[in-house]
């Protein structure tokens, strides 16, 4: 019997070969700000552009990916994940307006596997560097007997920073103002639970073939959640003032997220009519025997952000947004008039905020 790190399932070696391979792709990511390189024990980010701001406020946020990992594993396909990753991390310290900073990511799994995990991170930086983040800094763990040889996590956390008296949210949503949608590109990282219930209740592989998906099954459900940092930031800088709410739709749906940034006392209906949700939302509901009424508090169903805007920008809002490869459109409105809020959503998580209700017919897929 040997008491061996290596003998307890931790191989320290394949994590030193997998640091060396992800080395030039953290690397890609670090402007001048960024000191020390990678490898050490803190990531260390030059915060004198701080000094430039009148009140900087810093902006934290961290997620993960959800049981999504489960199809990459099961594909073998690990190159994804990480712009999933940065996406529920990164864009949801847009919202709030801040630019972010830098990143840190932690990777847990049973065995290290050099190539997968450099892939990963490979995924991780390139997002990162879409949306201007550094990543500095990061940890792989392996965790033998308590996930498998083949499992892993993923998890991030990002800062950003955004002037105090620019901050987005309720505070600045007024009466009349429009609610603009910004297309997704397909599940994005929430609901990936019942994706895979409904999936195994019908008897389908991830590498079963349905045209109605348009190839293979897990490889259109691995089809990396959409980054809207860069294109939204931008926004902000060209049109000042303009937006005045931002609500990435992730867990919860369109309705509890679209709550959460609208004061108390407004409301707002979401014409369903404006848009049609994309083939994987439809394919999945018919295998359910589902509605997609029904998951609209599961999945984005084709949203993954909203912006609340002044209404005589709304235009231009669309056309920032459009002119950066990100399709928007109208998809309802702000009130603050009396209303019977019989089945709208009120606040989420927490957030006591607007109520919010889909109203009306999706448009037709075909």
């Amino acid at each position: 019997m040997t008491n061996s790190y290596a003998a307890a399932g931790v191989d320290t070696a394949a994590g030193d070969r997998a640091v060396e391979l992800m080395k030039a792709s953290v690397g890609a990511t670090h402007g001048p700000e960024v000191l020390g390189g990678v490898g050490g024990f803190a990531g260390l980010f030059d915060a004198s552009a701080l000094l430039g701001y009148r009140r900087p406020l810093l902006a934290t946020s961290t997620d993960g990916v959800g049981t999504k990992v489960a199809i990459a594993q099961a594909l073998d396909i690990h190159d994804t994940i990480g712009q999933d990753l940065v996406a529920m991390v990164v864009d949801d310290i847009v919202v709030v307006g801040a630019k972010p900073l830098f990143m840190t990511d932690y990777i847990a799994c049973g065995t290290v596997h050099p190539q997968r995990i450099a892939d990963i991170v490979r995924g991780i930086a390139e997002a990162c560097a879409a949306t201007g983040t550094a990543l500095v800094g990061g940890e792989t763990a392996e965790h033998p007997g308590l996930l498998g040889p083949d499992d892993y996590d993923v998890a991030g956390a990002a800062v950003g920073v955004v002037e105090a008296d620019e901050v987005l949210g309720p505070e600045r949503v007024q009466h009349g103002d429009v609610v603009i949608a910004m297309a997704s590109s397909g599940l994005h990282s929430n609901g990936f639970s019942l994706v895979r219930h409904i999936l195994a209740s019908r008897g389908i592989g991830y590498h079963d073939e349905l045209p109605e998906f348009g190839g293979v099954v897990g490889q259109t459900l691995l089809t990396p959640t959409a980054l809207y940092t860069a294109p939204l930031l931008d926004a902000l800088a060209e049109l000042p003032g303009a937006i005045h709410a931002l609500s990435h739709v992730t867990g919860g749906g369109i309705a509890a997220n679209l709550a959460r940034v609208l004061p108390v006392g407004s409301w707002v209906e979401v014409d369903r009519g404006s848009w049609s949700p994309p083939a994987v939302f439809r394919v999945l509901a018919d295998l359910a025997g589902d509605t997609l009424e029904s998951t609209e508090g599961t999945w984005n169903l084709g949203l993954g952000m909203l912006a609340v805007v002044a209404h005589d920008t709304a235009s231009s809002v669309i056309r920032a947004l459009e002119s950066r490869g990100v399709p928007a459109w109208v998809v309802g409105r702000v009130s603050t008039a009396a209303h019977d809020l019989t089945g709208f959503e009120q606040g989420a998580k927490g957030v006591n905020g607007g109520a919010v209700k889909l109203v009306g017919s999706y448009a037709d897929g075909t």
